[in-house]
């Protein structure tokens, strides 16, 4: 697979693979076995970019994710990048799904954090260390510093920050140089384009999360589908109620003849349609599947000229669209608890 720098000098795949799938959020999490061998066949693949987080776990298993992760990739560590995320943790006493965040990215909770993802992910360092959510009680300059601190000591090489604003990156910026931002973008999320000069006049990376809505621009999910609520996050979001088929028709239709057109899936479309807008946009689409970790990979290889990404921008300016999942609620941190 070809290759993107994000930043100045991270080197990742095009497409990188989002690990959460594995053990959250999407159905009964995977076999240990499973998941370890699709992760390595993900490598051989040409995957070089493994994204994971220190809650995408179970309640049973809250860290599992970045253990399972860590295993796989041991083998060939120093040929991957690997993407982990600090400052979040689940509210599991709420009993709601999907889970409540709770944001916390104090100083001590940063420094526990980060060891206890190099014990799990067994590695020495981490490539690219990922603030999970913006804490509104700590100033950015503050986690910046600490950022600033732990790439000193050789624990991250390094940083961004998930769901970032301008006003917030800005400032973080100025501490420790961000290489990236990590923020939910797909042809029914587009909101963040608004930042992209400003990651272009910085030199800062766009990871875009949950690339193809959570699956529902692969075009392969119509009426009637089900999803087990007590573990599917599918089963609360809005585009894929049976309404939501009927309103996004329009756009299932046009995936659906640029795919005939560039001999792809409409799945490959929707993440060609962000590779090719800008060099350092790399996508990090989720799956539990090789045929599927395939089909995405392939997406780096359709090319769309600027002339048929413009057209399809302005063809989607002016598509009705049902609402689109937009993230989890977020419950308020309990200082007495700490």
């Amino acid at each position: 697979m070809e290759t993107r720098i994000l930043g100045k000098d991270l080197t990742v795949s095009a497409v990188g693979l989002g690990c959460m799938g594995f053990s959250h959020a999407y159905g009964a999490p995977t076999d240990e076995n499973e998941t370890v061998s699709l992760l390595r066949q993900a490598a051989d693949m040409g995957y070089t970019f493994f994204d994971t987080a220190e809650v995408y776990g179970t309640p049973q298993d809250p860290h599992i994710n970045e253990s399972l992760v860590g295993k796989a990739l041991a083998p060939i560590r120093d040929k991957v990048v690997i993407a982990t995320k600090f400052g979040l943790r689940f509210d599991f006493e709420s009993k709601k799904v999907p889970i409540p965040l709770i944001p916390d990215s104090r100083a001590e909770t940063i420094r526990k954090s980060v060891e206890g993802s190099l014990k799990r992910l067994n590695t020495d360092h981490i490539d690219l260390y990922f603030q999970h959510r913006i804490d509104p009680a700590v100033e950015p300059e503050e986690v910046a510093g600490v950022m600033n601190d732990l790439i000193k000591e050789g624990k991250i090489t390094h940083w961004g920050i998930s769901e970032a604003n301008e006003d917030y990156l800005r400032r973080a910026n100025r501490v420790c140089p961000v290489t990236a931002v990590q923020n939910r973008y797909s042809m029914m999320a587009r909101h963040y384009e608004s930042l992209f000069p400003v990651l272009e006049e910085l030199n800062i990376g766009f990871v875009a999360f949950s690339p193809m809505a959570n699956g529902f621009l692969t075009g392969k999910y119509g009426k009637g589908q089900h999803f087990d609520p007590k573990s599917d996050y599918r089963a609360a979001m809005p585009q894929f109620t049976d309404e939501a088929v009927e309103q996004n028709a329009a756009l299932l239709k046009l995936l659906a003849e640029l795919a005939q057109q560039k001999n792809a899936t409409a799945a490959q479309i929707s993440l060609a349609w962000m590779l090719c807008k800008k060099p350092w946009i790399v996508p990090i689409p989720g799956t539990r599947k090789a045929e599927r970790m395939s089909e995405n990979a392939g997406a780096a290889e359709v090319k769309l000229s600027a002339d048929e990404v413009k057209a399809i921008d302005e063809a989607l300016d002016k598509m009705e669209m049902s609402a689109v999942f937009g993230g989890t609620a977020f419950s308020k941190r309990k200082e007495a608890t700490q």
